[in-house]
């Protein structure tokens, strides 16, 4: 039985302004674009079950807190030599409209090659302060650790992308 009222009108608007927004987060997380849109979908039935309390609220922060708690729940479960190949990962860091699109996918790979080098806090870490533009603070909040946790996950994960040899060259004009 379809269900119609005004929690399932802002739920379905909600999913259509936010949803691709929520995916490319996830993509971008986990580096895998299936597994993203899995996360995505299990966050999103969590956040319709308590759309009546979270609506008012920040509802976008609430489905990406789930989306984040998705993904770790999701990491502890795995064999731990699996990691993303970031093949599939489309990462928007660093890119510029260019007539010549070839240099923006060589980025995009290259850029998805060094964040899946990362381990998933790293990952993590940069994806919510970089993509997401988190504070520090924020960021400590959304993974559930203190902030200086942050501080030094995100220097670890800058040092490993300065020293990536994918990203020699990147971004630098010919």
């Amino acid at each position: 039985m379809a269900a119609t009222g005004s929690r399932d009108d802002d739920f379905t608007a909600f999913v259509l302004a936010r949803s691709a927004r929520l995916v490319h987060f996830a993509r971008m997380l986990c580096g895998d674009a299936g597994l993203a849109e899995d996360l995505v979908q299990t966050a999103l039935e969590k956040a319709y079950l308590r759309w009546d309390r979270i609506e008012m609220a920040d509802p976008f922060a609430y489905v990406r807190q789930a989306v984040v708690n998705q993904h770790l729940s999701w990491v502890r479960r795995r064999p731990w030599r699996e990691r993303p190949s970031g093949d599939a990962v489309e990462l928007d860091l660093l890119l510029e409209a260019e007539a010549d699109q070839s240099g923006a996918v060589q980025r995009r790979v290259a850029i998805g090659a060094a964040l899946a080098t990362l381990s998933r806090r790293e990952r993590a870490v940069v994806v919510l302060r970089y993509v997401e533009d988190l504070t520090e603070r924020e960021t400590a909040a959304v993974l559930g650790v203190a902030v200086g946790t942050v501080k030094s996950a995100n220097a670890r994960a800058l040092d490993k992308l300065r020293a990536a040899p994918e990203l020699s060259g990147v971004g630098e004009r010919a």
